[in-house]
């Protein structure tokens, strides 16, 4: 097991140095399974943020100038030392997510490290000019970047952001979850160790309310990048209206699972649940709502009922579903189960009862829901815990009909005979991102959403799109 107590917790990253904050603030971090605490992480202030903004522009001077070749070398290289200490990482999310280690090593690292190396192979768009007509169009990068990262894919967040902001010549500071900071701390080392020049990354743990909200209104910063809640969402873009910087936005789902009449149900529903299930349904692309052919409404109950009565809870090599992240997050979970229960909807499994196998943790049993209609709340409002919601239909513009209705838009899922005849219905479906039987995240495509889902997109050439101006050249026609 790693020791935390050997990462420099107590310290902020500013300028490529390990530096004392300006505050005496900290907060615990707890192992999720225990409920023991693991250690206390220094909490930055908004001048701690000042102090790093201002070695962000002055590094951004000289590091937005550098050839693709040499960043794509330090992004490469940052690749290679997450490799050499994928443990730490793996341990630093599990012991503060709950997510049993050896999902976490393929649910929340091993796509990050790919998607460093992508990002490594990607810097060369920044040299390249196109022509339009008499003009001709050059890359600049943005600036200098703020980063707020969540709890629940605190890896996957952080290198969504970072790699491709290096790869296009940014500078940046970030903000980890409280819950989930460790990885940030690695990853820092990790950056150091690389030979990323001093003041390119910058990591300030601290409150939202305090660092979070300071990056967003700093008129130092660029561009600001957030990932969490719709509704800090919304504060992050109130903030970051006054100096008019770049905002991208993943914030929540509620997101539908069309399984067709010819599909195959009984895999599809095993798929769907599992879908919800893991990562303990701490996903935002989970897939929450699952839309049932009618005549098949019993049948898909029962398949849902027994999935979630199979699966393995704890932490070691048998479990498939880990606690919650929190004693806050085990409440509001239990809460919409409540309210399910509350609002008519037939609990099929799971529900309030703690699991009695498990004497610690913040664990809530994998909960099935019956009977739901999309105006229930249970239907309607991120719950972000493993609970699923069964809902039937009568044809195929019904389950549209019901998947759009929806104030999100980030994910969606279409189980059809095949994936020919899952195009047309994929097609109708308002969301930035939808898996058809199956298919699996792609960190080359981009990722985000419609709606109240957010704005911009992460991974694939359109996430570094993100992080690029385009200047257009006016020659002599």
């Amino acid at each position: 097991m790693t020791d935390f107590s050997k990462l420099h917790t107590d310290k902020l990253f500013i300028n490529g140095e390990w530096r004392e904050p300006l505050g005496t603030s900290s907060h615990p971090v707890i192992n999720p399974a225990t409920e023991e605490m693991i250690c206390q992480v220094v909490e930055g202030s908004a001048e701690d943020v000042d102090i790093a903004v201002a070695a962000a522009r002055s590094a951004f001077r000289k590091w937005r100038h550098t050839s693709a070749d040499q960043r794509s070398a330090l992004l490469n290289a940052i690749a290679d030392g997450m490799e050499e200490r994928k443990e730490d990482l793996i341990q630093a999310i599990s012991q503060t997510l709950g997510c049993p280690a050896h999902i976490t090593r393929w649910l929340h690292v091993d796509g990050p490290i790919y998607a460093m190396r992508y990002y490594a192979g990607r810097t060369s768009i920044m040299e390249e000019t196109e022509k339009a007509a008499h003009s001709v169009l050059i890359r600049e990068p943005i600036g200098v970047c703020g980063f707020i990262t969540p709890w629940n894919y605190p890896l996957h967040q952080f290198v969504g952001k970072v790699a491709p902001a290096l790869a296009a010549g940014c500078t940046m500071i970030t903000k980890p979850s409280e819950t989930t900071p460790l990885q940030d701390f690695v990853m820092a080392e990790i950056i150091e160790a690389a030979g990323v020049p001093a003041g390119v990354f910058n990591l300030i743990p601290g409150a939202g309310s305090v660092v979070g909200a300071e990056l967003s209104s700093h008129p130092g910063i660029d561009m600001v990048s957030f990932t969490g809640s719709t509704r800090a969402g919304v504060e992050v873009a109130k903030a970051a209206a006054p100096t008019v910087k770049r905002v991208t936005q993943e914030l929540g789902g509620k997101s539908p699972l069309i399984i067709t009449p010819d599909a195959d149900l009984k895999a599809a529903v095993r798929w769907g649940c599992e879908d919800v299930f893991i990562n303990s349904g701490q996903t935002c692309t989970a897939l929450t709502r699952m839309l049932v052919p009618a005549e098949h409404y019993e049948e898909a109950v029962e398949v849902a009922k027994q999935v979630a009565e199979e699966v393995a809870m704890g932490t070691d090599a048998n479990a498939f579903m880990g606690p919650l992240s929190s004693a806050r997050q085990l409440e509001i979970v239990r809460g919409y189960i409540k309210k399910g229960i509350e609002e008519g909807a037939r609990l099929v499994t799971g529900g309030l009862d703690l699991p009695t196998e498990l004497e610690k943790g913040f664990y809530v049993k994998p909960t099935v829901f019956a009977d739901v209609h999309n105006d229930m709340a249970i239907a309607r409002e991120e719950i972000f815990g493993p609970v699923t919601c069964l809902i039937p239909y009568k044809d195929i513009d019904e389950a549209v009909a019901i998947a759009n209705d929806t104030e999100y838009g980030l994910s969606s899922g279409v189980w059809a005979k095949d994936a020919e005849s899952a195009m047309p219905i994929v097609r109708r479906i308002e969301a930035g991102l939808c898996f058809v039987n199956g298919g699996e995240f792609n960190y080359d495509a981009p990722f985000g959403g419609y709606k109240r889902s957010g704005n911009g997109r992460e991974f694939g050439e359109a996430g570094l799109g993100e992080f690029i101006e385009l200047k257009s050249v006016q020659l002599p026609a």
